[in-house]
């Protein structure tokens, strides 16, 4: 695996699990943290009246995105190789792609709602869909080699 799938599997990783990390500090932190992470009003809604589906939902999403560096690390093979591995990595691609590109329309559709932080975790998602399809393409072609 070269240098440059490496790398680029490694910002995935990191990115996931800075992400899982961001979203779990919502529990502790509460509304305030929700709302600066853009949260969908129910959650919002739910952290304020104390209710259990903020911090289970929350402890969801982080699990997903610390699985998400978990398949990054993988396929470096910095640890073992998980289940289903390349159709993970290239439904995480195809995920992370939308979700970048996503941004453009909704920017111009919602420009209201548009801030530095939605536009940066787009571009930073965008790459990451690029690294999980580098890494899907370089494990899939040691395997038809």
């Amino acid at each position: 695996m070269s240098k440059t799938v490496k790398a680029s599997l490694l910002f995935c990783a990191i990115m996931a699990l800075i992400t899982a990390i961001a979203h779990l500090s919502c529990i502790g932190i509460g509304v305030q943290c929700y709302r600066a992470q853009l949260a969908p009003q129910f959650i919002i809604n739910s952290a304020k009246q104390g209710t259990w589906h903020a911090p289970v939902i929350t402890l969801t999403l982080s699990c997903l995105f610390a699985l998400c560096g978990a398949y990054a690390l993988a396929a470096m093979k910095l640890i073992r190789q998980l289940p289903l591995q390349q159709l993970a990595l290239l439904t995480l691609a195809i995920i992370c792609l939308i979700r970048g590109l996503a941004a453009i329309p909704l920017s111009i559709i919602y420009w209201q709602q548009t801030t530095v932080f939605s536009l940066i975790a787009s571009v930073i998602w965008f790459f990451c869909g690029c690294g999980y399809a580098l890494g899907w393409y370089a494990s899939r072609s040691k395997k038809l080699s």
